[in-house]
């Protein structure tokens, strides 16, 4: 499933900090003079998207919930983290999980791989996360699932609290999970 508000999200490519944060083109090596303000930005706009490379270990999910709670608390979203924090950790576990798990061979011949995870406010009423893995194949949405399994319920529980979700295929490969959430704010 493909929606119109994820287009536009890209991922960082190469351009990372030392602590796998994605770098503004006005912060990169060489860049001519700072960004231009638009007349209606504030001079205190926080960045409108943010991403954070994980490298697909169990402690990245520790990771990209801090980085969550950190880039809400600093766009003053404070109030959508429960349900953005629940959508990224169960993003993050399934990549971890299925994503890298099934593109091993991939893996060994490109390298570590690579998952990035994105946050984007996209108008002031929603956000987005969205995380990248290195795996063709599709999210499978469980059609019933027994209430003591101790997995399959992840996008269940997307599925729950997000406006929307799904999936684009990536070239030249894997594919890019994501959810929309409600900020409450006004377009």
């Amino acid at each position: 499933m493909s929606l119109p508000a994820y287009e536009g999200l890209r991922l960082p490519g190469s351009a990372t900090s030392p602590a796998g944060l994605a770098v503004p083109p006005e912060e990169r090596p060489g860049a001519a003079g700072g960004r231009r303000l638009a007349r209606s930005e504030p001079l205190s706009a926080p960045p409108r998207s943010v991403a954070l490379r994980l490298v697909g270990a169990e402690q990245d999910c520790g990771r990209a919930r801090d980085f969550v709670r950190r880039t809400l608390s600093d766009w003053s979203l404070d109030h959508c983290s429960a349900d953005a924090l629940m959508v990224v950790t169960e993003l993050a576990a399934n990549a971890v999980l299925h994503g890298v798990s099934r593109s091993v061979p991939r893996r060994a011949a490109h390298g570590e791989a690579e998952i990035w995870l994105r946050i984007s406010l996209r108008r002031p009423a929603h956000l987005v996360c969205a995380v990248t893995d290195p795996c063709d194949s599709p999210p499978v949405y469980p059609h019933a699932s027994d209430p003591f399994d101790e997995h399959g319920r992840g996008l269940r529980i997307i599925d729950a609290l997000s406006e929307h979700w799904g999936w684009t295929r990536r070239q030249p490969l894997g594919k890019t999970v994501w959810a929309m959430l409600p900020t409450g704010r006004q377009a």
